[in-house]
């Protein structure tokens, strides 16, 4: 155990590289030399919108995912609501999705004038196969399964779900690329989930597309940005595909930024009403650099540092761990989704505040999208998915970063174990065992 001397001491240190409010942040990016050097050669490149550095991480991602294409675009929200629209979405639709995600996997579906249809997770954070058939309706057009945290949905039973031929009877298209796959579309949410594993393959080619996300606080960030794994199966061509939703990303026009910058190549056309949502140089140079070194690097590093709070956090039976590898799926170690037993919103939101004056920064993944006023407002419930509010009132997420060292995941097990403790010392232990009355109370 660490001594109360040293772990004064290391929340006393500031690490040298980072400089935020927090001792002990929460999930600072990884910006080194290497990026640095690379941003500053793309500006010195005078080419700094979208260019060769985006052809190539495209192509990059293409080559580390087995995915048939990839398109890089201005962030996972983008690249959701473009595979939406592009497979013709819209009012009178339904889509399915869990309750338990962010925001941005249900606003994307209220864009295109779709209904959301919200189901529940499991233990695991995720949907299944079993809680999405009973969901589906003839108005279904796509499921999105998000993977919590980087761990992966169980894809091989969704992919079989939607073939089945009573769920393909039921399919109703609405467009002619509805008619073409002839069954509901599978649009993975992996903005968690790069490098992640399912039976030997990588998110981005699990399923019929999937998308990344490349923000702030991703495994792999190129500070704002994210990407589309094109996967497609027969008679869609993925290339094709691609050269189309490329032109839909860049206002519908049909010359790129450097085939209008060649000798008189000004001229151009808008053939479609398009949106600006590409990706541009400087993010995916930051890119590059990320995902050359992710393999051997960045995702051994974040292994690391899962094992280290696993041995640290067993010995508490407060403590439920979560799951990063069994025999078919491995997590891209994106979170730490620890859950406390027996526990309420309250108490857990108040082990966060205790531990945050010892200058150690938690988080919460998520708040269950019916719990947020917007959606309230559209007669969701969080009741509804008593499963998804078990999972949010138990979960504080811990720090993972690149850089964080040793002691410090030693200090923030040691300042989470103290506030739990006291915690348990001011509640009587029926209290702690007692239903929580607070999720009807916010319904």
């Amino acid at each position: 155990m660490l001594s109360a001397y040293l772990y004064n001491k290391i929340l006393k240190k500031r690490s040298n590289n980072i400089n935020m409010s927090f001792k002990i942040p929460f999930s600072p990016p990884r910006i080194d030399q290497k990026i640095i050097d690379e941003v500053v050669k793309t500006l010195k490149s005078g080419w700094i919108t979208t260019g060769p550095k985006t052809t190539s991480f495209e192509k990059k991602l293409t080559g580390y995912t087995g995915a048939k294409a990839t398109l890089c675009v201005g962030s996972a929200t983008a690249g959701l609501e473009i595979m939406l629209r592009w497979f013709g979405v819209c009012e009178g639709d339904e889509v399915i999705l869990p309750a338990y995600t962010y925001a941005a996997t249900a606003n994307v579906i209220i864009h295109c004038g779709a209904k959301p249809v919200f189901v529940d997770c499991g233990n695991d954070f995720n949907i299944n196969a079993d809680t999405i058939r009973k969901a589906i309706t003839g108005r279904t057009k796509v499921i999105i399964p998000v993977d919590f945290g980087g761990w992966p949905c169980q894809y091989d039973k969704i992919n079989g779900l939607v073939r089945e031929e009573e769920i393909v009877t039921l399919f109703n298209p609405g467009s002619e690329i509805q008619r073409q796959l002839g069954r509901i579309l599978i649009l993975s949410d992996a903005a968690h989930s790069i490098g992640a594993t399912c039976n030997g393959k990588k998110t981005g080619s699990l399923t019929d597309a999937s998308v990344f996300s490349f923000h702030a606080v991703k495994n792999i960030t190129t500070s704002e940005g994210g990407a589309i794994s094109l996967n497609l199966p027969m008679p869609f061509d993925n290339g094709d595909i691609y050269k189309s939703l490329a032109v839909t990303i860049n206002h519908g026009q049909d010359k790129n930024a450097s085939e209008r910058a060649t000798r008189g190549g000004w001229k151009y056309d808008i053939i479609e009403a398009g949106y600006k949502f590409n990706m541009t140089d400087m993010a995916a140079s930051i890119g590059l650099v990320e995902l050359e070194r992710y393999e051997r690097d960045t995702l051994t590093r974040r292994k690391e540092i899962v094992n280290t709070y696993n041995k640290l956090l067993l010995k508490y039976e407060w403590a439920i761990l979560p799951t990063f590898k069994d025999n078919e799926r491995e997590s891209s170690y994106h979170l730490y989704p620890l859950r406390i037993k027996n526990i309420t919103e309250a108490q857990r939101d108040s082990i966060i505040k205790k531990v945050a004056l010892k200058g150690i920064s938690l988080n919460v993944h998520f708040i269950p999208v019916p719990m947020m006023t917007y959606y309230k407002g559209l007669k969701y419930k969080i009741t509804d998915y008593p499963r998804a509010y078990q999972n949010y009132k138990a979960e504080i997420s811990l720090p993972v970063f690149y850089d964080l060292t040793l002691f410090q995941i030693k200090a923030v097990v040691l300042a989470l174990a103290e506030a739990v403790k006291n915690l348990n010392a001011t509640c009587p232990k029926r209290q702690l065992d007692a239903p929580d009355q607070s999720a009807a109370a916010i319904a």
